[in-house]
């Protein structure tokens, strides 16, 4: 049977990427030696932290 771990995670999202955004991808991997699901962690986390700064760019466009 598998590790315990202190912070499980059960829930799976799944999304659709073009073939470049896979790329862009990869290449952050490479970079940062991050699995995708901890650099979508760390985008989500971006985002929450600036939502108001998007929010007011995106209004201005």
């Amino acid at each position: 049977m598998g590790r315990m771990r202190e912070n499980p995670r059960y829930n799976v999202i799944s999304m659709r990427i073009s073939d470049e955004e896979r790329e862009h991808l990869e290449n952050i991997m490479g970079q940062t030696n991050l699995s995708i699901s901890d650099i979508m962690r760390e985008a989500m986390e971006y985002f929450a932290a600036n939502y108001g700064q998007i929010e007011q760019q995106r209004k201005a466009a």
